[in-house]
């Protein structure tokens, strides 16, 4: 749940690595939002991204399953990166989202180091979501965290998922993570 990650947040120490922590979750779950949000922090700060969303083939799924933010959002975004690069400033972006595969090329294109995204749906944003802040925030490098966090889930469920002899069970093979762009990077740069 929402309660679940902001929790993960502060007992990982996300608000004293960051500067600010800005959530947006229910009616704020929105494209115009998440535009707002980057553009506002982007000249100030390096944003760092975590979509803690459901997804579809290139989009999130936001507020209550009716919001979807794809390539309007992203078309809007990349029109005023290209008319000044300097108006995103994205570092990194995790996500837990399905088909996050599907958005990996667009966060480096709007000027992200490095992506992450699930080659189809991703049964496991737990233990994926707490493996990688712990990661992440002590200083793993963004490769890394997403592997061991991929290797932790796959590790917990394919104890309870049968699989066949000879292929891993399709929920497994389905939520597993491919890093796009600088995959050293870690949290101090």
């Amino acid at each position: 749940t929402e309660e679940y990650a902001k929790g993960l947040l502060h007992l990982y120490g996300a608000h004293r690595r960051y500067d600010r922590v800005v959530i947006l979750e229910d009616a704020l779950a929105t494209g115009h939002q998440l535009s707002r949000a980057l553009l506002t922090l982007s000249p100030t700060h390096r944003v760092d991204l975590l979509l803690l969303a459901h997804g579809n083939q290139g989009c999130l799924v936001g507020h209550r399953g009716k919001e979807m933010v794809g390539p309007e959002t992203f078309r809007a975004l990349h029109a005023v990166r290209a008319r000044d690069p300097q108006a995103l400033d994205i570092r990194m972006v995790y996500g837990l989202n399905c088909h996050g595969v599907t958005l990996a090329s667009t966060w480096i294109d709007l000027g992200a180091d490095v992506a992450n995204g699930a080659v189809g749906v991703n049964w496991f944003p737990e233990p994926s979501l707490s493996v990688f802040l712990r990661q992440w925030l002590n200083g793993a490098s963004y490769s890394t965290a997403v592997t061991r966090s991929n290797r932790s889930a796959n590790r917990v469920w394919s104890r309870i998922l049968r699989s066949t002899h000879t292929r891993a069970h399709p929920w497994i093979l389905s939520s597993r993570q491919i890093v796009f762009g600088r995959a050293d990077l870690t949290i101090s740069g």
